[in-house]
């Protein structure tokens, strides 16, 4: 017989609970947006995996949130939203100092170019600990050599007590082109939910619309927001390139993709006048990542610039291997001949041959799959991630304190 807890022990652990977190430090996390995106889903898995006694957080988001804030566990998380004008909006410095004097935080911790200046009214905020993440670059600045930025980042440099790199790539560009002493920088690797991403068990599952695939056709696919530093054009062109050179494969050979944005619709023009579309699945955004993962043969990445990617991690712990281009952090990923390919960025010719080496030798499929798995669980777990993380905190505040 089940019996039910008691519930004055229920209201003592609560109320433990509520105390343990009390004295806990505040971090709160300055970023553009809290939508769909590798460095969002990057700080939500940080926040639902680090223990709640250890560190309490919030989120002030400069423009706005979607319903992507719904993936953090914690209720109490508290998410704002100061909604950015478009170009220079000057009264946000004074938005984001007011939040932080209200708050009170133990930590600030910025993200990307677009945080970076608010660590200055944190400053006058008196917060005490300051930390910068670089999660990678965009399209206006591939290289992170912009004279511009490079020397508003050095302006800044002194406000901030620590960085974060997701990539060694990242880490050593702070240091040579930034300017910033290797004593202030970690280098953290993003983490990967390896329960949630798991390889396929069983049959192949069918995904797309009626028909789309069947137990003959190999199915490659990408996941991501179609923008131009995603570059999902090279890879339709890549798709394109196979058919027209081998018609065969169009018996067979099918496509996923899975995002929205600008591209989306000149990628839709070049499968319609290639008379492929039929060949081709673009659902959107999708919440159902995991699912449609283990539906997959072969995982696509051809950005033009990466910090540490999300999907490659995620796709390696499904048991896929990868084809991704060889910028940023991804040769740290994909052990080239080992878990995938690399190929050079905006070059559909070498893509389209690595997809062909792998329809020629199938049997890459299964050992190129496996090998990335290993290496996901032995070097990018969730627990590695988070911990080093806290390190960095702790590291901070020490210092602050002494």
């Amino acid at each position: 017989m089940l019996r039910s807890p008691h519930p004055l022990k229920n209201d003592l652990g609560s109320w433990l609970k509520m105390i343990y977190r009390s004295y806990s430090p505040l971090v709160i996390h300055i970023i553009h947006r809290l939508g769909i995106g590798g460095l969002e889903n990057g700080l939500v898995n940080l926040i639902n995996h680090m223990p709640e006694n250890r560190y309490r957080h919030a989120i002030i988001c400069l423009k706005n949130s979607t319903d992507f804030r719904d993936r953090i566990k914690q209720q109490e998380i508290e998410v704002i939203e100061l909604n950015k004008k478009e170009g220079k909006d000057f009264g946000l410095y004074g938005s984001v100092r007011n939040v932080l004097k209200r708050l009170g935080p133990d930590i600030v911790h910025t993200r990307n170019l677009s945080g970076l200046e608010y660590l200055i009214p944190a400053w006058f905020a008196g917060t005490k600990g300051r930390i910068h993440g670089e999660h990678g670059r965009d399209i206006y600045d591939l290289d992170g050599l912009n004279t511009k930025y490079t020397l508003l980042r050095k302006a800044i440099n002194p406000f901030v007590h620590h960085y974060v790199a997701l990539s060694v790539d990242l880490a050593n560009w702070l240091n040579h082109s930034v300017g910033v002493h290797s004593d202030k920088i970690t280098q953290i690797y993003n983490g990967v939910d390896i329960q949630r991403f798991s390889p396929r068990n069983g049959p192949h599952v069918f995904v797309g619309p009626e028909g789309f695939t069947s137990s003959g056709t190999m199915v490659v696919g990408t996941v991501g927001r179609m923008e131009p530093i995603k570059d999902q054009l090279t890879l339709i062109r890549a798709f394109l390139h196979l058919l027209d050179s081998e018609p065969k494969k169009r018996n067979y050979l099918r496509l996923v993709v899975i995002g929205d944005g600008s591209l989306r619709s000149e990628a839709l023009r070049l499968l319609a006048e290639a008379k492929a579309k039929h060949l081709c699945w673009f659902p959107g955004e999708r919440q159902d990542i995991p699912e449609i993962l283990r539906s997959l043969d072969l995982f696509i990445l051809p950005s033009l610039r990466e910090g540490i990617s999300n999907t490659i991690l995620e796709a390696m712990a499904s048991g896929l291997p990868v084809v991704a281009t060889r910028v940023g952090g991804n040769p740290e990923l994909v052990i080239e001949g080992e878990t995938g390919m690399l190929v050079p960025p905006s070059d559909p010719i070498a893509m389209a041959n690595a997809i062909r080496t792998y329809l020629d030798h199938p049997r890459l499929l299964k050992t190129h799959g496996q090998a990335g798995r290993k290496r996901v669980e032995q070097n990018f777990g969730m627990e590695k991630m988070v911990n080093g993380y806290m390190e960095v905190y702790d590291k901070v505040l020490n210092q602050r304190r002494r």
